[in-house]
């Protein structure tokens, strides 16, 4: 067995054994290992020096992201209140609950608006009482707007269980599938980049990207009755305009064209407009700004569309070959001829 790498213990210290070259070794004590370690965090510490943008250390002037999660908990607690709760607060009234609940997130999410407006693409310059009273009305706009949110999330669990056979009731879809949780977080986060929030909407969203797989942008414009099922690998970009009674399935896609401007592309549509009772099968891929997907239209699995597609219409791809070996050892070849049985809408 070769020593590279190899920790060698004698009885008055202990030495670190390397071979930087073939046959040599370099034996180490412990004063050479503090000497070493001081010399990698003086030359990490004067990188940090620079000019860079991540050079900046000041952690305290800026959103944090394990409190914007717990905000995003604290809030299912509002929007589902006998499925989430704060097991460390009991009481029994309700309205003493909300009143607690409110004023918890209140006070955070108000501390987290406040650092984000600090990084606005407007720039704005005003005081720093001006931003805190600024956070103040985005926070009490935001809660005011929660009853609607509600409703929409209300109409988005109905959709869920109405169009998944395998559902056994209302209260399972609310505790197991992802889809609403992905959902019921956009929709808050919606309303916070509605009031023109930076940062915090895209924490949020991102938060349920990593705990459900769906990808929704804030800024997407979806109505009610949204309908996600298994939901994994879903991406709804920034600018998608999403109709009423929409159903999506696993891997859809609804993106932009192309990202090759970069920021020139700020503020224009990139993404499409799905309208009413839509379905989009698993696969699916649908991009760009000038793409409209009519009502009531289906989209098969796996298909690739970059230009409209009028109201009414079932859209698949091009029936593929099947081949397989037979038992005699000669290749067969078949058309998958899938039937117009495989557009079914639940």
């Amino acid at each position: 067995m070769s020593d590279k790498g190899k920790l060698w213990c004698r009885s008055d210290c202990i030495h670190a054994v390397r071979s930087d070259k073939p046959g040599k070794r370099i034996i180490m004590n412990d004063a050479d290992k503090t000497s070493e370690i001081a010399e990698l965090v003086q030359i990490l510490t004067d990188d940090l020096k620079g000019d860079k943008t991540i050079d900046d250390a000041d952690f305290y002037s800026k959103p944090d992201k394990l409190e914007v999660h717990s905000v995003v908990d604290a809030l299912f607690g509002i929007v589902y209140p006998g499925y989430y709760k704060d097991r460390n607060i009991k009481i029994y009234n309700r309205e003493h609950s909300i009143a607690v609940a409110v004023e918890n997130i209140f006070y955070h999410l108000n501390k987290l608006v406040v650092k984000s407006l600090e990084y606005s693409r407007s720039k704005e310059n005003i005081t720093d009482d001006a931003r805190k009273a600024k956070s103040f009305r985005i926070c009490s706009n935001f809660f005011r707007a929660i009853p609607g949110v509600r409703r929409l999330i209300e109409s988005d669990l109905k959709a869920t269980f109405d169009g998944d056979p395998a559902a056994g009731s209302l209260e399972e879809v609310i505790l197991a599938y992802p889809g609403l949780v992905a959902t019921t977080v956009y929709r808050l986060a919606h309303e916070l980049y509605a009031l023109d929030v930076p940062i915090i909407p895209r924490l949020m969203s991102e938060y349920a990207h990593t705990k459900t797989g769906i990808d929704i942008h804030p800024g997407a414009k979806i109505g009610e009755g949204f309908f996600i099922d298994h939901g994994t690998g879903i991406v709804i970009g920034e600018t998608a305009v999403i109709g009423r009674h929409v159903k999506i399935y696993q891997g859809v896609t609804i993106g932009s064209m192309s990202t090759k401007g970069g920021q020139k592309l700020s503020g224009f549509k990139r993404h499409p407009t799905i309208g009413d009772n839509v379905t989009i099968y698993a696969g699916a891929s649908i991009l760009g700004g000038d793409t409209l997907i009519g009502n009531n239209t289906v989209i098969g699995g796996n298909t690739f569309i970059t230009s409209s597609v009028p109201a009414n219409t079932k859209v698949r791809v091009k029936n593929p070959e099947m081949e397989y070996l037979s038992a005699d050892h000669k290749w067969q070849v078949e058309e998958v001829k899938p039937g117009y049985e495989w557009f079914y809408v639940i």
